[in-house]
């Protein structure tokens, strides 16, 4: 092979490495952005209120700040892909409470799945209506909770989570709401913000 053969041949496949990365970089360019799934990690900050969805909640579901191990992601259409509800990770036999005051609407199971149903006091004609699933249920179907009341405790089987979940919906007819928006800020926050000492500051005299 001659010089001049030889300095073609690198040309040439300089060229067509050029060519692969300049295509490459088109297609991520060119390509739409990724729909992000909420992760145990992000779903933990408190999404927007929904400006039609009263604050009424007094009580988390389960503990007083749970996990969130899936966000609720309104669908496209009524029957789309998406995720009607928050999963909120706590352990089989938790205490299951009303987040606020209301009535009973359901408590038995669908598909095998303990379900409990609360209709919110005053939140209008049609009411709110929360869910918890999968729920054993201590109280009958028409009982009146206080919120913070139990209603029920989680049932070891039937979650849709990779471990031990509730899975908590809020609807208002066949509509499907953010059940996160019923909850005020204090709740929805970790704690307090706590002032940390600032050393090596001299004091006023």
């Amino acid at each position: 092979m001659t010089a001049m053969t030889a300095r073609n041949a690198r040309t040439a496949r300089t060229f067509g490495r050029l060519v692969v990365l300049l295509l490459l970089t088109a297609a991520v360019l060119l390509s739409p952005a990724p729909r992000l799934t909420p992760t145990a990690a992000s779903a933990g900050a408190a999404s927007a209120p929904d400006p039609t969805v009263p604050t009424v909640g007094r009580a988390w579901p389960v503990g007083s700040r749970p996990p969130i191990l899936r966000a609720w992601e309104p669908p496209a259409t009524p029957y789309g892909r998406g995720h009607r509800g928050v999963d909120l990770g706590t352990p089989a036999g938790t205490p299951v409470r009303a987040v606020a005051p209301g009535r009973i609407s359901f408590a038995g199971r669908v598909a095998g799945k303990g379900v409990v149903s609360v209709e919110l006091t005053g939140t209008g004609d049609p009411p709110l209506r929360t869910t918890y699933e999968p729920v054993r249920a201590v109280l009958k179907k028409g009982a009146e909770v206080a919120a913070g009341e139990v209603v029920g405790t989680v049932e070891p089987t039937g979650s849709h989570c990779t471990g031990t979940c509730v899975h908590w919906g809020l609807r208002r007819g066949d509509a499907y709401l953010d059940p996160l928006s019923l909850l005020p800020p204090g709740l929805l926050r970790r704690g307090p913000s706590r002032l940390l000492p600032v050393l090596g500051v001299p004091l006023p005299t």
